[in-house]
């Protein structure tokens, strides 16, 4: 029997992370997206026990600051395109800025030093990602998901969508309607 799932990196990550403090009896607060608050001293026993069972998800403790800005980066963005109230009533830039308590210059300059992209980019590639999963979702239309990731018209939407993956969003839909069709059909 083949099952197919679904799920949200996120909210995943987030449960791996309760389930593993739990386990290890850590009193913690999850601050945001990567980051947590260790609420009393933690033991180098308990740290590196910390360390091996969350790589096993490949969920890794950053301790170099750069990278845990670039980290930080990125979840701001996800965050807020993945929840529509928290899009930024000004410019991203100005909104990472303020978040992050860095000139926009140094964030960009960094983050394209450590990724070999620019945030713009990682901007269009979160959004299409989100783009495919409502599409898979099904219950939104395309002007409906344009709306939803803040694009001002679908044709924008479907030209990004088809610089990133090569097919419109209606290809896309149509090809996994062909699949689901033809999965359905072999389960019978």
């Amino acid at each position: 029997m083949k099952l197919n799932y679904n799920y949200d990196g996120n909210i995943a990550c987030k449960r791996i992370l309760e389930d593993q403090l739990d386990k290890l009896k850590i009193e913690y607060q999850i601050l945001g997206l990567g980051q947590i608050e260790i609420n009393d001293d933690l033991s180098l026993e308990s740290f590196e026990k910390l360390q091996l069972e969350l790589e096993r998800y490949a969920i890794h403790i950053i301790n170099n600051p750069k990278i845990q800005l670039i980290q930080a980066i990125k979840d701001a963005i996800i965050e807020i395109i993945y929840d529509k109230d928290k899009f930024p009533s000004s410019t991203i830039s100005q909104y990472l800025s303020e978040k992050l308590k860095f000139r926009y210059g140094y964030i960009t300059t960094l983050f394209s030093e450590y990724t070999y992209t620019s945030i713009e980019n990682f901007i269009i590639i979160q959004k299409i990602e989100r783009a495919k999963k409502l599409i898979l979702a099904e219950e939104l239309s395309l002007t409906e998901i344009s709306y939803e990731l803040n694009y001002s018209s679908v044709a924008y939407l479907s030209t990004q969508f088809k610089k990133v993956t090569g097919l419109t969003p209606s290809m896309f839909k149509r090809i996994v309607d062909k699949k689901r069709l033809l999965s359905k059909k072999k389960n019978k």
